[in-house]
């Protein structure tokens, strides 16, 4: 039996690869060329996405709730954050990422369309318009890691 897209997609995967193309068509990389991050599709039907620029300082307080305006900008600008519903549409390679929580409000309640190419072990996501560029690796399965 073939498995679905969706199928496919549930799980964890590991960002390889954060890469765009500005209004010329120059790739650039906008979380840093070594930019970490995860992409989670569960079972029942919700997904989240987290990238981060490596290396970015901790507020000086050591709280995590008690950072200068200053840190917090230099925090927030290093990082992506959003969650929420996913839809798959198989017959196009798609999905719709229902953005209920972000990180960045001017995401918050909008739906992306993203495409989605499975390679191997690997998933390559792109946007709509082709200006970003996202190579996902699937994680080791940890499930029956018990302590």
């Amino acid at each position: 039996m073939n498995k679905t897209l969706r199928d496919t997609l549930i799980g964890t995967w590991k960002l390889i690869e954060f890469s765009a193309k500005d209004k010329d068509g120059n790739k650039y990389y906008p979380a840093g060329e070594n930019a970490k991050g995860f992409i989670m599709y569960t079972p029942d039907g919700y997904m989240s996405a987290q990238i981060m620029t490596p290396g970015r300082k901790p507020y000086v307080s050591k709280d995590m709730f008690v950072g200068t305006t200053k840190e917090m900008a230099e925090a927030a600008k290093g990082y992506m954050a959003y969650s929420g519903k996913f839809d798959v549409e198989e017959s196009t390679s798609s999905i719709r990422h229902h953005m209920e929580v972000s990180m960045n409000p001017t995401w918050l309640d909008q739906v992306q369309v993203r495409n989605i190419k499975v390679q191997g072990n690997r998933i390559i996501i792109t946007t709509e318009i082709n200006t970003a560029y996202l190579i996902w690796e699937r994680t080791e399965d940890h499930s029956n890691n018990l302590i």
